[in-house]
């Protein structure tokens, strides 16, 4: 019988059927069994491509990661600026597919994507004048607000019955039950008003770098 022209797997078709697990169900439902199932192939065949299941994910996560713009980076010149065009990409990476979020804050390890991330901001922030110990120390503050804001949201914490709001025991929660309605709007709100709140203050801390002229 001739061989079928492409291979059944690929990197890419794990990756991708491993994402959309995550998405819809969660860390816990990818393992190699599962995989091989929803992908109609016997579950060695993964481990031509995959060693274990973390190394899928790990793919999983890089490839989330991979979505994230890092072109404002290049020949920066307005910190503050990139920051902020980078952050509200990165959450919407994330916001996309929450499910991988726990997985991504174990750090990049290995990740090609997730350290052309950290050399990207690390670089940029160096760049623009900042010490490299506060450079560091601003991507890590960065990657901690994003990955937060993007694990989970605050409105839909709330129940939309009225009654859940005894009025005796949560005097200020009368309005509580109105804030599912308005998810995005809270959501993007909060993580706007965080972003600039956290812009604000490193700007406060920033000094520009005096130059010494040349020749002196």
């Amino acid at each position: 019988m001739a061989r079928p022209r492409k291979p059944l797997l690929s990197r890419a078709g794990i990756v991708a059927a491993a994402l959309a697990l995550v998405d819809t169900e969660g860390l816990a439902a990818v393992s190699t069994r599962r995989l091989a199932a929803e992908l109609g192939v016997s579950g060695p065949s993964l481990y031509n491509h995959f060693h274990t299941k973390d190394e899928i994910l790990d793919a999983v996560a890089d490839t989330v990661v991979g979505e994230v713009d890092l072109s404002m980076f290049e020949g920066c010149t307005d910190w503050r600026a990139a920051l902020t065009a980078w952050a509200r990409s990165y959450r919407a990476a994330l916001t996309a597919h929450p499910n991988i979020v726990p997985f991504l804050a174990q750090g990049p390890g290995r990740r090609p994507a997730g350290l052309r991330m950290a050399d990207a901001v690390f670089g940029a922030m160096v760049e623009a004048g900042w010490p490299v110990a506060d450079a560091t120390l601003i991507g890590a503050m960065m990657r901690y607000f994003v990955a937060g804001s993007a694990l989970g949201s605050f409105a839909r914490g709330f129940v939309g019955d009225p009654a859940a709001y005894d009025p005796s025991a949560y005097p200020h929660l009368g309005q509580a039950h109105l804030l599912p309605e308005h998810q995005q709007r809270v959501d993007e709100g909060a993580f706007e008003m965080g972003l600039t709140a956290l812009l604000d203050g490193l700007a406060v801390r920033f000094v520009t770098p005096t130059r010494v002229p040349e020749g002196d």
